[in-house]
């Protein structure tokens, strides 16, 4: 295995905010979001208490799939601001304390990109997959004077960069190897992209469909050598960056060069049965392929954290001393925590876990507020992908006052990115903020929590002692968490002195028993004196 140097020390202790830039806060009152209205709205991420967040791409595109597909690497899109304005945004975050990464599309370009227009017209170029006679499955007819047809990665907009086939196909003598030019070329690209935006300032990125890069490649080794390759000139050239996939297989791709790797609701053997045995209760973003599953933070407690446990193993076992798991919330194409069924009042439960087991959290924004995934939205950029797959409704803009738009509140409602929560009671920043006892607050004290004690951050030891209703276990061998997510009071046995709660509701330590009732959770420090509870 290539022994890479070791992560920057901030990372460890990283709580992450995903933003997706047209929805968080518009300046211009155009409707969409921004970068200055992202800066304008630091103060909420550091009295939050994150300290890096990850923009959705920026960069310039026709939007035909929210900005995922980049016609200019190197420029930021006109609708969120200028280059300068994103540089602006990364210096007053530095002040604040947060660090901004940004999202690379590596494994494709839009259609409209210079680099395709030109390969779709010149056929000795290949920067892209070509296939020079006929139509090969999932490939799409050339729209230049190049004969032939592309593969694309993702929609037909979005053609593959050619980093190689691990495998030849007599089938396919187009294939070419992954030390052809055309894929060499592309390493040097992506290197030139990464250089770039990393000497404005940016802390690193997180990379979309990481996966994907090199094809017909058995066990990723190929790709794998290929993140390798650029992870050990990132520790060169940028020894303070890092690099979050969009993988879903920590065990893989930690080991390949990643410093972070999330679970996702796809990815990995179990086809991202870990993300999706904690949150998915069957509404929202739903593949038709999934099968179907009783997710643990459900009032019906049929679920159970087994699953998520057996991924969380292996994946830590594989990663331990080189990178880190990520668990978020929610993101951009998959349901919000409060989603379907699930109401407000399951939520601290949600993130009482979240926060305190260890894995770096990822919070998704608007889920500090408890924002609510809109159910039945029209297709915007590309946001539905099947007849339950909407991914709309997790990109709703951030709700951070009572005016009619929730904080774009200058543009008329049609020309709003997408349509706010229309109900009545939607929570809002503004609201939660001068409630102390809203989740906003309680999610704030669990982010300080976790950051002030490193027992209960990624690097400090757990013990699961029930695997179960309630779920229960201990950090660094001092705190105890108890959390309950159905409706029903449970309880399990309990041996131990004293208790001092830190954060409960709903769970009682007497007389030998942890009593949790519905949607309870509790965080208790037991001092230097551990525990000692019936085993799983």
């Amino acid at each position: 295995m290539t022994s890479f140097r070791p992560a920057p020390s901030w990372l460890a202790d990283a709580v992450f905010y995903q933003i997706y830039p047209q929805s968080y806060a518009d300046s211009g009152g155009d409707g969409i979001g921004d970068f200055n209205g992202i800066t304008g709205h630091l103060d909420h991420l550091a009295w939050l208490g994150v300290n890096a967040v990850w923009l959705n791409p920026c960069f310039v595109s026709p939007f035909r799939d929210a900005g995922y597909d980049v016609s200019d690497y190197l420029n930021v899109a006109p609708r969120y601001g200028s280059n300068d304005e994103l540089g602006k945004l990364v210096d007053e975050a530095g002040r604040h304390g947060i660090r901004v990464l940004l999202d690379l599309v590596a494994g494709h370009t839009s259609d409209e990109h210079p680099w395709f227009t030109a390969s779709a017209d010149d056929p000795d170029d290949h920067r892209y997959i070509w296939a020079p006679e006929g139509r090969p499955d999932g490939f799409v007819p050339s729209p230049g004077s190049r004969p032939g047809s592309y593969l694309p990665n993702f929609f037909d907009s979005q053609p593959a960069l050619n980093f190689g086939y691990a495998r030849e196909n007599p089938a396919e003598p187009w294939r070419q190897s992954v030390d052809a030019e055309g894929p060499r070329a592309n390493r040097e690209a992506l290197r030139s992209v990464m250089d770039h935006w990393l000497r404005l300032g940016v802390a690193g990125f997180r990379v979309d469909m990481a996966s994907s890069l090199v094809k017909d490649d058995p066990g990723r080794r190929e790709t794998s050598r290929l993140w390798s390759e650029l992870r050990d000139w990132l520790d060169t050239a940028h020894p303070g960056a890092v690099l979050l996939s969009e993988w879903g297989e920590p065990e893989v791709s930690v080991p390949a060069g990643f410093h972070v790797d999330f679970f996702l609701q796809f990815g990995g053997p179990t086809d991202g049965l870990a993300m999706r045995s904690l949150w998915s209760n069957g509404e929202g973003t739903v593949d038709e392929n999934w099968d179907p599953l009783d997710c643990f933070f459900d009032p019906s407690g049929r679920g159970s954290p087994r699953p998520f446990l057996d991924a969380w193993r292996q994946a830590s076992t594989a990663t331990r001393g080189s990178g880190f798991v990520s668990l978020p919330t929610a993101n951009h194409d998959f349901s919000r925590l409060n989603c379907g069924p699930r109401t407000a009042e399951q939520l601290p439960a949600a993130f009482a876990f979240q926060l305190t087991w260890p894995t770096l959290p990822a919070i998704y924004y608007g889920d500090e507020i408890g924002m609510r995934y809109a159910d039945g939205l029209p297709d915007k950029e590309g946001s539905v992908l099947g007849p339950r797959y909407n991914r709309a409704g997790s990109r709703t803009p951030m709700q951070w006052d009572d005016t009619e738009n929730a904080g774009f509140s200058t543009a008329p409602a049609d020309q709003l990115y997408l349509p706010v929560d229309p109900a009545p009671d939607r929570p809002t920043v503004a609201a939660q903020r001068s409630d102390e006892t809203s989740l906003l607050h309680f999610v704030r004290r669990l982010v300080r929590l976790r950051t002030t004690t490193p027992e209960l951050g990624s690097d400090g030891s757990v013990e699961v002692l029930h695997a179960g209703y309630p779920f229960v276990y201990v950090r660094g061998g001092r705190y105890l968490v108890v959390v309950n997510p159905q409706r029903n009071e449970t309880s399990c046995a309990y041996a131990s002195g004293s208790a001092r709660p830190l954060e409960v509701s709903g769970v009682e330590l007497d007389g030998g028993t942890i009593t949790a009732r519905g949607f309870g959770y509790g965080i208790f420090d037991l001092g230097h004196q551990g525990a000692a509870l019936r085993r799983e």
